[in-house]
């Protein structure tokens, strides 16, 4: 039988860091206590004037190439996650491809805005599953939000930041993957995004004039317990998928580990409290690297095995997602 497993991981943070402090000089008043307290973001880093988001994407992807044992042209396709493209058009994933030397690989983005690596890691899934000649895919969040931010905004400037997270997706004997639930709450579409650069408002001399260039913001106010709301009947729907896949009734109590969109600590914490579940499954990094929107849950994976609390062998693994849109996913698999 041919199944897909995640054979790897890797990550990357750029080197700049900016405190809450330094955002109560630059802003002029005082924002950390009230980030710590809500919503748990105490560092972020940001890339340097020199970066683009290929050159994250590029830097977590070698990683997990070099934990997989594998070398560029082993791979058979690369999808990056992303909402900071480098470009809006070719694909930042060629661009990846170029820089890695991956001359092999197929290559495409997607774009579920924070949504978009659980995403992209069920494309990978399928493609293992249905493709018999590839073998290989690497999976990358890539997020580099600050070219995007008013440094003005209090409202995002503080909580946006940047990095990368990736994983090698890979042919395995047993089941790793087992079920993906997606959906979306499209009536939000113009609450939280980039609304400037595209076809809907195209980056002319007249609409920066206007509007600004282009720049993340919230337009319109959407349920600040969302995601508290939403997740839990999502990863309801996940589990029954799952179990319906593998003859096995899976109950909350049943996962391992649980891996979430890092916007916000405290929804995570209602969320966990929500499924009956200690907070010891659960693993987050907003507090030392800010938001990483699309990369932020293969970081968190990357970085709870690195300090030992990842999934044990065998585990069952979810993550929950959610972004811009207002689109979710929900992915369970089982780690190597």
């Amino acid at each position: 039988m041919r199944h897909a497993r995640i054979i790897s991981t890797g990550s990357y943070v750029p080197e700049r860091m900016m405190t809450n402090a330094d955002f109560d000089r630059l802003l002029g008043e005082p924002v950390g206590d009230w980030l710590v307290e809500n919503v748990g973001i105490r560092e972020r880093h940001f890339m340097a004037e020199d970066q683009v988001t290929s050159d994250l994407a590029v830097a977590a992807g070698r990683i997990a190439l070099e934990r997989a044992g594998l070398e560029p042209n082993d791979l058979d396709r690369i999808i990056v996650a992303t909402d900071t493209p480098d470009y809006l058009s070719p694909a930042t994933a060629a661009v990846v491809q170029a820089k890695l030397g991956a001359r092999r690989a197929g290559v495409f983005d997607v774009n579920t805005a924070c949504a978009g690596w659980v995403t992209a890691l069920d494309i990978a899934a399928k493609i293992i599953l249905t493709e018999p000649e590839e073998r290989f895919v690497l999976v990358i969040g890539a997020y580099g939000m600050s070219r995007f931010l008013d440094w003005t905004d209090k409202k995002t400037v503080t909580l946006f930041a940047d990095g990368a997270g990736a994983v090698v997706v890979g042919v395995d004997s047993q089941p790793g993957w087992l079920a993906t639930v997606t959906t979306a709450a499209g009536e939000y579409h113009d609450a939280l995004g980039i609304y400037t650069g595209g076809t809907y408002r195209p980056a002319t001399a007249a609409n920066v004039a206007q509007y600004g260039p282009p720049r993340v913001q919230f337009v319109r106010k959407f349920p600040a317990t969302f995601n508290v709301e939403q997740w839990p009947p999502l990863i309801e729907r996940l589990l029954a998928r799952a179990s319906a896949a593998t003859g096995t009734r899976l109950q909350p109590d049943d996962v391992d580990r649980y891996y979430f969109t890092q916007v916000n600590l405290r929804g995570i914490e209602a969320t966990m409290a929500a499924l009956g579940q200690p907070l010891e499954k659960t693993h987050w990094i907003m507090d030392k690297w800010g938001y990483t929107g699309s990369a932020c849950i293969p970081m968190a994976l990357d970085d709870a095995i690195a300090q030992g609390k990842g999934p044990e062998p065998g585990s069952l693994m979810l993550f929950c997602a959610s972004g811009g849109g207002i689109a979710l996913a929900a992915s369970l698999w089982r780690w190597r």
